[in-house]
């Protein structure tokens, strides 16, 4: 590029100087008498001919200048091949791997639609941020609601708002017209993340929805947890959410314990631009969240999830309709207390360490029946288990006891290794199958 430049410079210096002289010249002649006018007005003529002359060559030498130019410019930059239909800045070569955490920015990203209490949501999030520039805030939205985009529009240069184009209903089977709204959903996740991980060039994000609010160590939790999933590739997600986290079941003592969970919980989650490489070549058209919890996208990987959450929502409102919106979610706790966990030691998450210990206190606690649970009896044991052997019983004894009963690909929620950790009436209570477990059964669902 200097090399173009000074060339062009060249030329152009080269011709204003040329006629700098011409103009020198004819004005440093002395004035001639009347009888040389005649050898005057021919020299004149011959000085402007020779002058047209010159200018002719200047113009010649400039076209030369700039065809090469473009000749230099052609061989510098590649050419994106029209059979792509990508855009040259969509598909820039993949970054070097992220496996620095020190200084590592971790946008969040909000997914909106047509609720105006995104307020509440935002305002939660700047409010707590330790910084603007190690976390800015995304705001993508979906649905064209004039409503919504005006307030996320008054939080200025706050956050970025970035709209989805396509807000065209999607050809759907005739059993699924009634959920139009999640191939909508699915749709917008995809573009957005799209956003963040193509366009913008993050090497990580946190998810959030417009009905979320945070607790005031969200920052904190992620910041601490984020090189967890850097080191260890048997994760494949950090999340704030405990589906089972309502605030009789969760010990607000242990604010700072968290698990591993081969539940995908969403609500508040972080991954990596190379999952999203993984994933957006085969993201479904519709139940995202379900999809990523199948065997073919969870490939045995694990999720971090906290004991309190760090994320409730207060979005009774949308597709689903309040499904479980007045039986779970609205009862979730959420933490109300600073943990320092950029201070904690977080290397007992890890595979190995975590199977070293976790495994073997689940199954030195003493085995109860559910009855005795229910009827609060032998106290004096403490941490205690619950042994279910098939998925009625693991069914049943969920609904006696207040969890979420539902499998998905035979997962339970919060569960690891099938073992879900919750407090019953003021104990730790281990849900676990047999010490011989071999696996999840894709049929449990």
């Amino acid at each position: 590029m200097l090399k173009k430049s000074s060339l062009v410079l060249w030329g152009a210096a080269l011709f204003i100087a040329w006629h700098g002289l011409l103009l020198l010249f004819l004005w440093s002649r002395p004035p001639s008498p009347a009888a040389d006018g005649a050898r005057l007005t021919a020299e004149v003529i011959r000085l402007a001919q020779d002058a047209e002359t010159e200018l002719e060559r200047q113009k010649e030498l400039l076209r030369q200048i700039h065809r090469y130019s473009q000749l230099w410019g052609r061989r510098r930059v590649p050419i994106t091949p029209k059979s792509s239909q990508i855009p040259p800045r969509l598909s820039p070569p993949p970054p070097p791997p992220l496996t620095d955490a020190a200084d590592a920015v971790l946008p969040v990203l909000v997914l909106a639609c047509d609720r105006s209490t995104v307020r509440r949501c935002l305002d939660k999030l700047l409010r707590y941020r330790p910084s603007a520039q190690r976390f800015p805030v995304i705001v993508s939205q979906d649905c064209g609601h004039a409503e919504t985009a005006a307030v996320i529009a008054s939080y200025g240069d706050a956050v970025a708002h970035i709209r989805q184009p396509d807000l065209s209903d999607i050809p759907v089977p005739a059993e699924h017209r009634k959920f139009q709204g999640y191939y909508k959903i699915a749709r917008h996740y995809r573009w957005a993340l799209g956003q963040v991980f193509r366009t913008f060039r993050y090497r990580a994000a946190i998810v959030v929805e417009d009905d979320l609010e945070i607790a005031p160590d969200f920052f904190e939790y992620f910041q601490a947890a984020f090189p967890l999933l850097l080191a260890d590739r048997s994760l494949w997600c950090i999340s704030a959410w405990n589906d089972n986290g309502k605030e009789q079941m969760v010990d607000v003592g242990q604010a700072d314990l968290l698990y591993r969970t081969d539940f995908f919980p969403g609500l508040g989650w972080l991954l990596l631009a190379e999952l999203w490489d993984e994933l957006e070549p085969k993201w479904p058209r519709a139940f995202w969240d379900d999809w990523m919890r199948q065997p073919e996208q969870r490939r045995d990987r694990s999720c971090v999830r906290p004991e309190v959450s760090r994320t409730m929502t207060f979005g009774r409102k949308g597709v689903s309709h309040g499904q479980f919106f007045d039986q779970y979610l609205k009862f979730i706790k959420l933490n109300d207390r600073f943990v320092p966990f950029t201070q904690l030691d977080l290397s007992y998450l890890k595979k190995e360490e975590y199977e070293r210990s976790f495994l073997p206190k689940v199954y030195a606690a003493p085995e109860v029946k559910v009855e005795e649970l229910q009827g609060n009896r032998r106290r004096e044991l403490g941490t205690v288990r619950l042994q279910y052997s098939g998925r009625d019983s693991f069914k049943a004894f969920a609904k006696a006891l207040g969890l979420m009963d539902d499998l998905k690909s035979g997962i339970p929620r919060a569960g690891y290794h099938g073992i879900v950790s919750f407090i019953y009436r003021g104990r730790r209570v281990y849900l676990a199958p047999p010490s011989d477990w071999t696996g999840y059964d894709p049929s449990w669902s």
